[in-house]
């Protein structure tokens, strides 16, 4: 009846507010720490006139730190925005997917030995997927991020598992620490960490895998991930095959 679609569209409205109030509270949150920090640095470096250089150093170092996070921060909330507003508008081309993994693995080889992981890589090449360059560039990064910063793996396993129905699967897996069960169901919710103060220190915003979840659901697909603990961690989606 119209009135029970008029009362769904009200429920979907009132939700997406209650999303976005939730949002709004969550970044505040989030953009208090490092503002405060910079702040107390700042004044400290001010009103302290017998301060070591290498006292300065460190400070204006830590200060830095959290203008990145800061930078960061604003970066992945805009993207969310973004794909809230308008996933429906995506722009979509054929990309090469093979291509976009081999780069980000290039640009993970050049890290230091505390950040570097080995990139496995099983695509077929090329493998060519319907969707945005930018959006699955992001996909692959935050998780390859996320890898780096939290799993304690020395390996990270990108395979196609195959293809049907004109769609690829692909799994994305590190051999890691892995995650708790209790953490598991929450893992694709904005801000949320398994553990807060180890994630802040490594410049994670919260965001990373709320975006990847965003994006592929943007793409009209689907994501999950399984974990062992102390066995490692796996990602597993789709992405439209662009037949050639």
């Amino acid at each position: 009846s119209i009135e029970r679609e008029h009362d769904k569209a009200m429920h979907e409205e009132q939700e997406k507010l209650r999303i976005k109030r939730q949002l709004t509270n969550n970044i505040n949150h989030e953009l208090k720490t490092p503002v405060a920090a910079i702040q107390g640095y700042l004044e400290t470096m001010t009103t302290s006139k017998d301060m070591t250089e290498e006292e300065r150093d460190t400070f204006i170092a830590k200060s830095y730190a959290h203008c990145q996070r800061l930078t960061q921060l604003l970066t992945d909330v805009s993207t969310i925005t973004r794909l809230e507003d308008g996933s429906s508008r995506i722009e979509r081309e054929s990309v090469d997917l093979h291509t976009i993994v081999t780069e980000i693995a290039s640009e993970v080889a050049l890290l230091g030995d505390d950040k570097r992981m080995r990139m496995n890589i099983e695509l077929p090449q090329p493998m060519m997927v319907q969707g945005n360059s930018t959006l699955l560039v992001s996909i692959f990064k935050n998780l390859t991020d996320n890898a780096i910063a939290y799993s304690g793996g020395r390996d990270i396993y990108i395979k196609c598992l195959g293809e049907e129905n004109g769609l690829y699967t692909i799994s994305f897996a590190d051999n890691g620490i892995g995650i708790d069960e209790e953490h598991l169901q929450h893992i694709f919710e904005r801000f949320y960490r398994t553990d807060t103060g180890r994630s802040r220190e490594q410049g994670g915003t919260g965001l990373g895998l709320a975006i990847v979840k965003h994006i592929i659901e943007g793409h009209g697909e689907r994501v999950s991930v399984r974990s062992e603990l102390g066995v490692g961690s796996t990602f597993t989606f789709t992405l439209k095959k662009v037949e050639l």
